[in-house]
């Protein structure tokens, strides 16, 4: 009756510890798996990218420079090696430099009626709007992991076996701002 109670005494608090590790495991790996999604969404953009320039340049001359940059940072993202947080980085600053080009295809009569530039810009849009369900995926599944992360028992083992803290996706803080919806209808 002795070695049943030790034994009990040891492989419950045991079993529990393994099935907390596992469940940690479980949603670091959802969370890697959204952060991927994110990759391939990224990459579908980077493709894009290429064509978008070849597109605009001949119309934006004087604008040689952004298509320069948003060239050097497709090559960046695409070289690879970068670290989680560095593709957030070089991603925020694909979208804005994007964004940028977009308003300026406003002057240009003739590059908005292109239907080249119109199916590309309807497949840049999409793949925008794939990335921000991937991005809302991931932060739901960081936010998970993180919660997991820090609430008691589980706050213990995931110290023990050095399960840190992931980074949401943040909007940068030029994003935040309302929108002059009055500029919008100047010509």
């Amino acid at each position: 009756m002795e070695l049943w109670i030790i034994l009990l005494i040891i492989f419950v608090p045991l079993l529990v510890i393994i099935l907390i590790y596992n469940r940690l495991v479980g949603l670091r790996n959802k969370a890697r798996n959204s952060f991927a999604n994110i990759d391939a969404q990224l990459k579908k953009r980077y493709d894009l990218i290429p064509n978008l320039v070849a597109s605009v340049q001949q119309y934006m001359q004087h604008e040689a420079s952004t298509l320069q940059n948003l060239t050097e940072l497709r090559a960046k993202a695409v070289r690879g090696g970068l670290t989680d947080d560095q593709k957030v980085e070089v991603d925020n600053e694909i979208r804005s430099v994007m964004s940028g080009i977009m308003v300026n295809v406003e002057n240009y009569p003739d590059l908005k009626a292109s239907e080249n530039f119109n199916q590309l810009q309807r497949s840049l849009n999409e793949v925008e709007e794939q990335l921000a369900a991937s991005r809302r995926s991931y932060n739901m599944a960081v936010t998970q992991y993180n919660t997991a992360t820090e609430v008691f028992p589980t706050s213990i083992i995931a110290n023990l076996f050095n399960f840190t803290q992931k980074e949401l996706f943040k909007i940068e803080e030029r994003e935040r701002q309302n929108v002059n919806v009055k500029d919008l209808f100047k010509s």
